[in-house]
């Protein structure tokens, strides 16, 4: 029987240093307690280095009487970080989701202290990561102090995130809701049909991988009547749940994980975290495994869902940045569109409104001045808007340009042909 002592997590704190790299936990684990209480600590602090990927909850480090004392480095940009990512006082490291653990475990980007979010210790002394193993990991294993913010509200999930209590070194307990996300507060009429659209390439027997929002879950919408579908995705969200339920996803015809959801991370609502706690169907497993290429290649007819900021007529695929402004990051994006292609049957798919809320084009003649290109015009086969379905594999450049102009937005088609012409010339021999 193993028996935690408890600090406040004002007396935990105090072992952050000024120097100091800190891991902090993210997504629906973000521990949202620790981190005001560092925050707190701000005057007696210098130049100590935050990294992490998506956090939720009260993180904002946007404040000017942070400025001396922390710097976020970002792996991955949210929302909360987004401001603080492009200005002084923050930058992003561009990498692979799947290498991530890498750098902490290469002692490329030592941790210090890491700040993680679990589950309360079971009779054997084992804390679980519960929503987000994904980086976390390799940062409890490598970090030379670890603070764990020990909620009871923290699902206990099945996989690689058990932590015993000896490998942390300070725990504080505080019990508070989760943070939650939920997807259909962004469906519209345009998400709705690209949903559709992309459900149509779902084939029964496929293993699928879902990116973040609205587009993914209104796909799950659509695959009520498929038959024994998959999961090995980085992100699980809420949208799984009724397909699981009616053994649409039965997980029968992966080559890995028979009969069990594979995901590095969830993001959701508290029905989310209550189906996956304890549940062992549901493997929340190390993002250098569930994003490791030769791992996904290996499952069927990976269909990979992901979206897109802008791509041009050639195909290059911007999901990162606006310009220079730094958006979010390259993530699990590439991981998934190389796997799926190298897959038996698979379709990467890239899913995009064809234009703007404020009507801008999504595909354009060139990426914005700065841009970053997330998935190359090499990794690029199926694109899809409300418009249309193209698959660009095996396309020349004015081939991929004419697919795409025809999956674009009517009112900016006559644009997008000019540029064509500006471009490759009105000779049309091997286009269509």
């Amino acid at each position: 029987m193993f028996t935690p002592i408890y600090l406040n997590e004002d007396q935990a704190l105090m072992k952050v240093k000024s120097g100091n790299r800190v891991f902090i936990h993210g997504g629906a684990a973000t521990p949202v307690c620790l981190v005001e209480a560092l925050q707190r600590r701000h005057h007696q602090l210098n130049n100590v280095e935050l990294v992490s990927i998506t956090t939720l909850g009260n993180v904002n480090f946007d404040k000017p009487e942070y400025r001396k004392a922390f710097f976020f480095n970002s792996l991955f940009v949210s929302a909360a970080t987004r401001n603080v990512v492009n200005s002084e006082n923050g930058d992003y490291v561009p990498i692979f989701l799947s290498q991530i653990p890498l750098l902490f475990r290469r002692n490329i980007l030592p941790i210090d202290i890491a700040l993680i979010q679990v589950s309360p210790p079971d009779v054997h002394g084992y804390c679980s990561l519960g929503t987000s193993v994904d980086i976390a990991r390799a940062a409890v294993d490598m970090a030379k102090h670890v603070i764990a913010q020990v909620n009871p509200l923290m699902p206990r999930t099945h996989g690689d995130g058990f932590v015993h209590i000896s490998k942390i070194d300070s725990m504080v307990w505080y019990n508070a809701a989760l943070p939650e996300v939920n997807y259909e507060n962004q469906l519209n009429e345009v998400i709705e049909k690209i949903g559709y659209n992309v459900a149509s390439l779902v084939e029964d027997g496929a293993t699928l991988q879902m990116g973040i929002g609205g587009i993914p879950d209104q796909v799950l919408k659509n695959l009520g009547t498929h038959k024994d579908l998959g999961i090995h995705t980085e992100m699980f969200s809420d949208g799984i749940i009724p397909l699981i339920e009616n053994g649409v996803i039965n997980n029968s015809k992966k080559k890995l994980n028979v009969g069990r959801s594979v995901t590095s991370f969830i993001t959701g609502t508290r029905r989310l975290y209550d189906f996956v706690n304890d549940n062992p169907a549901i493997r929340v497993m190390d993002i250098s495994y569930v994003n490791d290429t030769s791992i996904i290649r290996q499952n069927p007819k990976v269909t990979a869902i992901n979206s897109a900021v802008e791509i041009d007529l050639t195909g290059q695929v911007c999901s990162d940045s606006i310009g220079t402004y730094q958006y979010s990051g390259i993530g699990g994006q590439m991981d998934f569109i190389h796997g799926a292609s190298l897959s038996e049957g698979g379709k990467p798919i890239i899913a995009i409104p064809s234009q703007t809320n404020k009507g801008i084009s999504r595909i354009v003649p060139f990426l914005k001045e700065g841009a970053g290109v997330v998935t190359t015009r090499g990794h690029v086969h199926w694109v899809v808007t409300e418009y249309g379905i193209v698959n660009l594999f095996g396309k020349s450049l004015k081939q991929r340009a004419k697919a795409l102009i025809s999956i674009a937005h009517p009112d900016h088609q006559e644009l997008l042909d000019i540029s064509y012409r500006e471009r490759f010339g009105y000779n049309m021999v091997g286009v269509l």
